[in-house]
């Protein structure tokens, strides 16, 4: 059981002032301070936490909402942590019932570790889907692309809004037009002028994470992640839905290998929304 007193603090909302504060808490728990993607997340969404009275962050999360400001049409929840001090006491699932209770009847996602999915199950999070996270430093083989690709412009943004959209399910426009100052590189792939995907790849650390990656057909994904890996000499790193396999066995095939698998669980809804034979990596599992 959590203690008393930490149950007793008040749940607040995160700012960018938060930022070093959220990054602590990653380096706290072993993972990388990504900084970048938590300023990200933290504009994009709504980030929320719990103070340590001895300073810092007894907890933290992000949500990240799609559709219309005042009724969305799915909340994606991500970056779960809390202070090794503070672990084993319930205070993630203090939390979450927090933010379950705060999103009301806004039907929920969130990609779940092993060890965190038997909370969310616990919460009612069902199991709706499987990611495989990839890691390595990409090889071409040589071959020429079948598909166009090409650096975005800002007159292709209304486009890319549109076929996100679509793909996705939900607006993610808030997410799409940050793309080009969040991502180093943000490329398209079209066919007789038209957009048939997009992609961008980010740094994190000494990566490039390859998301959002949104494509006609695995054809198309393929070329665009070649696309973006010419132009980095960093690891990429990705998350795919399990269901590509073809894309899946040649990303492995140059280079990249698999690090872990991710639960995708859903509440609300008995699925995500979309097409997901064109939806073929998030921009980010914390924002689904």
């Amino acid at each position: 059981m959590a203690t008393p007193s930490l149950t007793a603090l008040p749940v607040r909302r995160l700012t960018l002032r938060d930022l070093t504060a959220c990054a602590d808490l990653s380096e706290d728990r072993g993972w990388p301070r990504e900084e970048h993607k938590w300023g990200f997340l933290l504009t994009a969404g709504k980030g929320y936490g719990i103070d340590d009275p001895q300073g810092g962050l007894v907890c933290a999360c992000v949500v990240t909402e799609y559709g219309p400001q005042d009724r969305p049409d799915l909340a994606a929840i991500g970056m779960v942590l809390v202070a090794e001090r503070h672990a084993r006491r319930g205070i993630g699932r203090h939390l979450m019932r927090h933010i379950v209770s705060t999103m009301g009847t806004t039907p929920l996602t969130l990609h779940a570790t092993p060890n965190g999915r038997p909370l969310y199950e616990e919460l009612g999070f069902k199991v709706t889907g499987r990611a495989e996270m990839l890691r390595g430093h990409f090889t071409s083989g040589g071959l020429e692309a079948k598909v166009v690709t090409r650096a975005a412009t800002a007159e292709d943004l209304p486009a890319i809004v549109r076929l996100d959209e679509e793909v996705f399910g939900a607006d993610r426009t808030h997410i799409v037009t940050r793309l080009p100052a969040f991502a180093d590189r943000l490329c398209v792939a079209e066919e007789n002028g038209r957009i048939i995907g997009y992609a961008g790849a980010w740094p994190n650390m000494e990566t490039h994470v390859v998301g959002p990656l949104i494509a006609r057909d695995t054809e198309t994904a393929k070329a665009l992640i070649t696309s973006l890996a010419a132009h980095t000499d960093r690891p990429l790193r990705t998350d795919i839905d399990v269901r590509h396999e073809e894309l899946l066995a040649w990303a492995k095939e140059r280079g990249l290998g698999s690090i872990a698998f991710n639960s995708v669980m859903t509440y609300g809804i008995p699925e995500l929304p979309g097409n997901w034979t064109r939806r073929f990596a998030p921009v980010t599992v914390a924002a689904g």
